[in-house]
């Protein structure tokens, strides 16, 4: 059998570098990604930049691609970081984790171009909801999906949806905090369809 081995270099990435990684978290016992001014409050960003602090010796400030609300999962989030020491993308890898809950993880991580911000240069975003559409709500997963009991129609569910494509405003959506400058949103996809029980 073939040894493991970690897909992940291993020549120090220079202090000063900037760093992208990418990570997945369960955000069901986090009050969302952003940290709060009471460092009490549980959070996705608190998480991370604690677990970074373990490896870098130093406090770490993380940006993201994008926020998430209380209980929300973030799967291939963009973030990115200031190494404030030398590390490889391999010790930042395998150290953080060590350092963070099972919940929250960084799938790899890379150096950057100085210019490069998981926020501002990210092309897209993608979002998944998922509805178990059954009688009885299901025991397993249950704060990974939304349950429904009545039944749904998908392919009206589907149709309706499409009236949000193209480019929208959202304003009614924006929370009083919301520090996006346009209310503006382009909608290039939008598809609601059914397995199984799964909406």
């Amino acid at each position: 059998m073939a040894e493991w081995q970690t897909p992940f270099a291993t020549d120090p990435l220079p202090a000063g570098s900037r760093i992208a990684c990418r990570i997945e978290y369960d955000g069901s016992r986090y009050s969302g990604w952003q940290a709060q001014p009471q460092r009490s409050i549980n959070t996705v960003q608190t998480t991370l930049e604690r677990g970074l602090a373990a490896v870098a010796a130093a406090p770490v400030r993380v940006h993201c691609a994008g926020r998430t609300d209380t209980g929300v999962h973030g799967f291939a989030q963009i973030i990115h970081f200031e190494a404030p020491v030398a590390r490889s993308a391999k010790a930042w890898v395998l150290g953080v984790n060590a350092n963070l809950p099972p919940d929250v993880r960084v799938h790899w991580a890379v150096a950057a171009p100085a210019d490069f911000h998981a926020r501002f240069s990210a092309l897209a975003r993608r979002y998944r909801y998922l509805i178990a559409n059954t009688p009885v709500r299901p025991a397993l997963l249950g704060g990974q999906i939304s349950w429904q009991r009545q039944p749904l129609d998908h392919a009206v569910m589907h149709d309706a949806a499409q009236c949000l494509l193209g480019e929208r405003d959202f304003s009614a959506f924006r929370a009083a905090t919301c520090q996006s400058t346009s209310p503006m949103r382009n909608v290039q996809s939008l598809e609601v369809s059914r397995r199984g029980d799964l909406v």
